[in-house]
């Protein structure tokens, strides 16, 4: 079976995997797990609680097949989770690895967007980390594939969704649908 693993910190920004998690889950039947720091649960920016399964630690690359991050001001503060290990483990296993919003602030730290094209918030905030990636990232609303490394920005859940989901070999009408879905909102006048 299929398995993503999405890590989720202190005041994760609840909104934006829940549409990636919601459709692997119930209409592609992949197993959705949650990874916290420690293991213990957090809450949301939205004040939704979640149990993880499995600390960050614990994480076992060879056992799933997606590593997700979600974004939220941890990934920003000083005493952020350093994920470097975990996250270079996924890749050399060929696992896909995605972030949305702060969460591509671990990625660019781990330097797995030095050699990717990539987006994020704001090229200032990955330039920041120190990140030799700068030349490579692309200024678009929209989530950004390449390389088995999937970015976006906060604001792109549904892209970011439709990413992870053809780069785990999902693309077929159904998403396509679902993306057109989610996206008639912002065609409306």
């Amino acid at each position: 079976m299929t398995t993503i693993v999405t890590i989720l910190t202190q005041g994760y920004a609840d909104w934006e995997t829940a549409l990636l998690n919601a459709v692997a889950r119930q209409y592609y039947e992949v197993d959705t797990l949650y990874a916290t720091p420690d293991g213990r649960p957090v809450v949301s920016a939205g004040g939704l609680r979640v149990t993880p399964d499995l600390a960050i630690a614990d994480i076992d690359p060879g056992a799933m097949d997606a590593l997700v991050l979600n974004g939220g001001t941890a990934w920003s503060a000083p005493d952020a989770p350093e994920l470097g290990d975990v996250l270079h483990a996924a890749r050399a296993s060929g696992r896909l690895v995605a972030a949305i919003c702060d969460g591509t602030l671990a990625l660019a730290r781990a330097g797995l967007l030095d050699q990717v094209r990539h987006t994020g918030n704001a090229p200032d905030a990955l330039t920041a980390t120190g990140y030799a990636g700068a030349a490579l990232y692309q200024q678009t609303p929209a989530a950004v594939s390449d390389g088995g490394v999937v970015t976006a920005p906060g604001t792109a859940p549904v892209s970011f969704m439709a990413a992870v989901m053809a780069g785990l070999g999902r693309h077929d009408d159904n998403l396509a649908f679902y993306l057109g879905l989610h996206a008639a909102e912002h065609r409306a006048a």
